[in-house]
């Protein structure tokens, strides 16, 4: 969040956060504001970029469905922006980002099935400047708080 960013919105995101659909009468009551005032926040939340959007987190058993990986992945000097690319083109790919350390990105990605996973890190394998990659698949989400 901003700097310009108050106890309030940082309160109202987290609710938002918990259930998106809240309304905004139930959300002013809920922070002891009038409801207008609520209103003129997600405004400004989201003129603001702070809010983006709006989203439906699906149960645990649509969730679970499938299996889930991160994916670390060392590109050769320079290629780093093509690659991107090419990852960006796989609809399996839920977040990637360069980070620091022994991997210079690290992927996480959701496959229907531990063969579509296994056809996937082949395929990013076989991307030119991808030098190597490391899976660590995932067995339990004990803690989620993305929405």
């Amino acid at each position: 969040m901003s700097a310009t960013t108050d106890d309030k919105d940082r309160q109202l995101v987290a609710l938002l956060q918990a259930n998106a659909r809240e309304s905004t009468a139930n959300l002013a009551r809920k922070l002891g504001i009038a409801r207008t005032t609520v209103v003129a926040r997600l405004a400004r939340l989201e003129a603001s970029g702070t809010i983006v959007g709006y989203t439906a987190r699906l149960g645990s058993d649509a969730a679970d469905r499938g299996v889930q990986a991160f994916v670390g992945i060392t590109v050769q000097p320079k290629a780093g922006r093509e690659v991107v690319k090419r990852l960006g083109r796989f609809p399996e790919l839920r977040q990637l980002a360069s980070v620091s350390g022994e991997f210079d990105y690290m992927a996480v990605l959701k496959a229907e099935s531990t063969m579509r996973l296994d056809a996937l890190l082949d395929e990013i394998g076989e991307i030119e400047g991808v030098i190597k990659t490391t899976s660590s698949v995932v067995l339990a989400l004990r803690v989620d708080r993305n929405a």
